[in-house]
């Protein structure tokens, strides 16, 4: 069985969600508190896939997953480890990570997104949204080809939506998005009607450079998005749900997001 830990609690509040998306492509997934980790009474060592979900943790009051960034890379666990530490060792051992939206920032602040440099060193962050306000609509993705991460091999592009205030992405020196894309670390960029990546807006709800949505490291075992594969696991939850019916599709479908947990599911088995 593959085994899924959903990180919970300090805010984050898409847990169930995801986990439930976990279940549908048949792996077993467990909601933990991230005081469980930090005690020692859980470990991220027991599971194949670690996920960061969105949310607000600690109310995003120093900017968008900075406290909790700065909790998994000082505070020490019971064993006297960070969780920075764990989660870099799961990595090297095999292990998969996905942060959406909050999840997503947490990475980056953390170090682990795009770690170019492979020292967890942070050299990008998630800041502010060009449009100055919060954005809640759906996005279309272009999926970098061919993918560098299992989690969207196979997948051209997808529907999906994005609720975020702070997801336009800026890069510290040595790091440019020009080559983030050509190393095909931009794992998937906001595109418009023609499947083009674009910095227009709306359909590029934030601003981010070059159109990045997401991102990679150099092994593909990490992926942050900003969009919510979660949120769009049927077609019942897409807003075009009325027209696919009359198109003869059922609302019971699975849909875009599906494929990201399908994916790794299948990787992990062995079947990717």
């Amino acid at each position: 069985m593959v085994k899924a830990i959903v990180l919970s609690g300090f805010g984050i509040n898409c847990e169930e969600e995801s986990a439930a998306a976990y279940r549908l492509a048949g792996a077993r997934a467990d909601i933990v508190h991230l005081s469980d980790l930090f005690a020692g009474l859980a470990s991220i060592g027991d599971y194949d896939i670690v996920h960061i979900p969105g949310g607000f943790s600690f109310g995003d009051d120093l900017g968008s997953g900075r406290v909790l960034a700065d909790m998994i890379r000082y505070r020490k666990t019971a064993d006297g480890s960070t969780l920075l530490d764990q989660l870099d060792r799961f990595r090297s051992e095999g292990g998969f990570i996905l942060g959406i939206c909050n999840g997503f920032q947490v990475l980056v602040q953390a170090g682990l997104l795009p770690d170019v440099g492979g020292k967890r060193i942070q050299d990008a962050s998630l800041t502010f949204n060009a449009s100055g306000r919060f954005e809640d609509r759906w996005v279309t993705l272009a999926v970098a080809q061919p993918s560098r991460t299992p989690f969207l091999a196979g997948v051209e592009s997808l529907y999906l939506p994005v609720r975020h205030g702070e997801g336009r992405l800026v890069f510290g020196d040595g790091v440019s998005a020009e080559a983030l894309v050509k190393e095909g670390l931009a794992a998937a960029r906001y595109a418009g009607a023609d499947g083009l990546p674009t910095e227009t807006y709306p359909e590029n709800p934030n601003g981010s450079p070059l159109g990045i949505a997401a991102l990679t490291d150099g092994t593909g075992r990490v992926l942050g998005m900003m969009p919510h594969p979660e949120a769009a696991i049927h077609i019942a939850e897409r807003p075009d749900r009325g027209l696919l019916e009359r198109q003869g599709r059922s609302a019971d479908e699975l849909t875009d997001g599906f494929l990201v947990f399908r994916n790794i599911v299948k990787e992990v088995r062995g079947e990717g």
